[in-house]
């Protein structure tokens, strides 16, 4: 594997429950890492990529998935190369670990999630959850998607009533082309800027335990 990644990996010889984990812009491979020890009591296997878009932050370099313009949607030759990028990432890492493919979760914050929200329902049946923590879903991504649009994803969409990045309402309206193309969503909304707090982190877990650890998997 060629990808920068940061790994948490639980006690035992697995398969185990994983998180594939995507950064925000501006961030690296261990951003999301410090969630893992708090995800269901650290239970799930969880991988962090790093994108491969250099970001400048003064003296030192951030990540991101695809380049950003601001007000102008992202270039679609660029947001295709993001996605490719995370799509090589985890068919890699589930070759290289011990990753149970009945409990695979894709997770993305904030740019991060536009890259899961694209991977996940981009109609492989690989992934079994996703996670969209402060993060929209464009519309473009929607209208591309493969025909029939079946999926056996279960999705949690998080979001700030005051963030100051991605306004409230963008989060609300990926909830509503989520529920158009069948995919059963719990949404939450905190009281929260454009970041993940206590009480969305608690309500995570708990998702993640009542969807992936608490039920029995049918083969």
């Amino acid at each position: 594997m060629n990808v920068v990644h940061t790994v948490c990996e639980p006690e035992g010889d697995g398969p185990h429950p994983t998180i594939v984990a995507l950064h925000g812009w501006g961030a690296n491979a261990m951003d999301l890492l410090g969630l893992a020890p708090y995800l269901a009591g650290g239970r799930f296997l969880v991988l962090c990529p790093q994108g491969n878009v250099s970001v400048p932050l003064g003296p030192s370099t951030g990540y991101g998935w695809f380049p950003l313009t601001a007000g102008a949607p992202p270039d679609p030759a660029a947001f295709a190369a993001g996605v490719d990028d995370a799509r090589r990432f985890i068919e890699a890492a589930v070759r290289r670990y011990p990753v149970d493919p009945q409990k695979l979760v894709l997770l993305g914050f904030s740019q991060g999630g536009v890259i899961a929200y694209a991977t996940a329902l981009s109609g492989s049946q690989r992934f079994a959850g996703l996670v969209a923590l402060s993060s929209w879903l464009p519309a473009p991504v929607v209208e591309r998607l493969p025909q029939p649009r079946r999926t056996p994803l279960v999705a949690l969409v998080h979001h700030g009533a005051g963030d100051e990045l991605i306004p409230v309402e963008r989060g609300r309206e990926s909830v509503e082309l989520l529920r158009r193309l069948g995919v059963p969503v719990t949404y939450r909304e905190f009281d929260m800027g454009h970041e993940i707090n206590a009480a969305s982190l608690t309500d995570l877990s708990n998702w993640l335990q009542e969807k992936f650890l608490s039920r029995i998997i049918l083969t």
